[in-house]
């Protein structure tokens, strides 16, 4: 069984073969289910609570 990881951005679970690892130059992981999140986080810099298909935005709201 491969270890899951967690979107850093959305929140989705994914295998490590399908995703984007980022190393920030102070040292900290993130970890990005699809290329989208990742823009959105760094280049964008959107907040995952405010966008609807985060599974963040959904748990955020009842």
């Amino acid at each position: 069984m491969p270890k899951e990881y967690t979107c850093s951005f959305c929140g989705d679970k994914f295998t490590p073969d399908k995703g984007l690892m980022y190393v920030a130059r102070d040292g900290s992981v993130y970890f990005f289910c699809s290329h989208k999140c990742k823009e959105n986080m760094l280049k964008l810099k959107r907040d995952p609570r405010k966008l609807k298909w985060t599974l963040k935005y959904k748990k955020q709201r009842p």
